[in-house]
């Protein structure tokens, strides 16, 4: 108000910026004559909201009343009162007038004199602009600042934080090899600095178990055991998924969190039902892995509550209100992103942030369709099954046109992990082929859970080189446990560009 009065009668305002600040709306400014109790009591409306914006950050307030050396406690605006002298000619009467048209000002009756209200008042914009700005700086820098691009699926995201402050929303992407992708989306409940350093250790962590390629439950009941120790105060609420192109389906475990939303090509909205567990942090509660589909043409939203949650409305129609923009949003995933931000009033004032992970499996057609192929053999027998897989390879790789040196680098690799299959695993055995528009991936499963391992073979052995050879050849190899039991080990072969 006193900055928008000096301006109108042609002085600058204060150094401050005062954009943080919840906007007063004009008419909120009482034109009037001293003594009138009706402008009191729109002035405490106007007093509350205030305190409210200013009072938010409580360690702010500590802080700033430290420094001026008195007591801070919260009050409420049963305690304001007009000061004297805040009675000031309106910013529109002309220059003057005799009686010019009045308006007051109203400030807590909080710390003794006057000259103190007014400097702990303007520390206290300060310091809440101030913390504001590190935690949003702070959410910012621990999110991912490029997303990695999975071959198979086109991908979008978008984070906003709150108007008040930033909170601890996150989400990330995480390439698992083999074509298969983890994606994750999280939210640690709280404002400010301390929120977000929480989600940073959350998404650290998140990102090292999943390199170890762990069904999804497994990877939340990790979570919710670090995440007891790392934020013991605060309750965080995550939902993890892996997409694997052979499976076309989202395997996923859920903490605490809202449902991830599929919509098919046709427009059908279908929600993950599988039911969710207790929060990261409370420990005690068995987390389960679900699944949900996601076939060619489906586009799947992953999302943090301050997108649908609102104090006016229940959260189940704010849900209900997500899958009825989603049935109708089109364009690519970014274009989602903005449609539901758009559509569901994130461009009003935020009590809290927001973070969208959007997921698109298109459908391909002619010849983009021919990048994107696989093929699989079941291989029943001893070792005398090895040459079936290479003839098997030889011929699909071809019939893929396939340079000469990576289908031979393929039937190599393809025959020394059926080899070792063989050899040291367990029947079922399975080979399985897939190429995208940059790399070929080549993945033998068998029933023994042991993970294979690098070994440094002897001069003399006549054993032992074989993952050493997949290492030497592809750009990356892997292996992992399949959650019926087994284990697969895959290798991946770069394609020109």
């Amino acid at each position: 108000m006193l900055e928008a009065y000096l301006l109108d009668i042609g002085q600058q305002p204060l150094v401050s910026d005062s954009g943080d600040l919840p906007a007063i709306p004009a008419d909120a400014i009482v034109h009037d004559v001293p003594g009138e109790d009706s402008a009191l009591d729109q002035f405490d409306e106007i007093l509350a909201r205030t305190d409210d914006a200013l009072d938010r950050e409580q360690e702010a307030v500590r802080d700033a009343a430290d420094d001026l050396g008195v007591t801070a406690a919260h009050h409420d605006s049963s305690d304001a009162r007009v000061m004297a002298g805040s009675v000031l000619p309106h910013p529109r009467s002309s220059a003057g007038d005799p009686s010019p048209e009045l308006f007051r000002t109203t400030l807590n009756k909080s710390y003794g004199s006057d000259d103190d209200v007014a400097v702990l008042r303007e520390r206290l914009a300060f310091s809440e602009k101030d913390r504001h700005k590190t935690a949003v700086s702070l959410q910012q820098s621990l999110l991912p600042q490029e997303l990695e691009e999975p071959d198979d699926l086109r991908i979008a995201a978008t984070y906003q934080p709150g108007d008040s402050d930033a909170g601890g929303d996150w989400y990330d992407v995480v390439s698992l090899g083999a074509g298969r992708t983890a994606f994750v989306i999280g939210d640690v409940m709280g404002r400010g600095v301390r929120a977000a350093a929480a989600m940073g250790q959350l998404r650290a962590a998140v990102r090292a178990y999943a390199r170890l390629d762990l069904p999804p439950h497994e990877v939340i009941q990790l979570l919710d055991g670090l995440a007891a120790e790392i934020a013991a105060s605060q309750i965080a609420t995550c939902v993890y998924a892996v997409h694997d192109p052979h499976e076309g389906q989202l395997v996923y475990a859920s903490a605490g969190h809202l449902p991830i939303l599929v919509r098919d090509e046709d427009g059908t909205v279908r929600r993950a039902e599988n039911p969710t567990g207790t929060p990261l942090g409370t420990g005690g509660w068995l987390h389960a892995s679900g699944s949900i589909g996601l076939p060619p043409g489906s586009t799947a939203v992953l999302y943090t509550d301050g997108l649908v949650e609102r104090r006016d409305k229940d959260i189940d129609e704010s849900v209900a209100a997500l899958e009825r923009t989603l049935a109708g949003a089109q364009g690519t995933p970014a274009d989602i992103c903005a449609t539901l931000l758009r559509t569901l009033g994130a461009d009003a004032y935020l009590e809290d942030d927001i973070a969208v992970l959007v997921l698109q499996q298109p459908t391909r057609t002619g010849a983009d369709a021919e990048l994107f192929v696989h093929a699989a053999l079941d291989l029943v027998g001893g070792i005398e099954a090895a040459p079936r897989a290479k003839s098997f390879t030889r011929d699909t790789l071809a019939s893929w046109c396939l340079p000469a040196e990576t289908c031979d680098l393929g039937v190599l690799a393809a025959t020394e992990l059926v080899a070792n299959a063989l050899q040291h695993g367990t029947p079922p055995v399975g080979l399985r082929l897939r190429r995208t528009d940059r790399r070929l991936i080549i993945e033998v499963t068998d029933a023994d859970d042991h993970l294979p391992r690098r070994r440094q073979a002897g001069p003399a052995a006549e054993a032992g080189r074989g993952i050493s050879v997949i290492a030497a050849i592809a750009s990356s190899w892997g292996s992992r446990r399949d959650p019926g039991g087994g284990k697969a080990v895959w290798c991946e072969l770069p394609l020109g560009a």
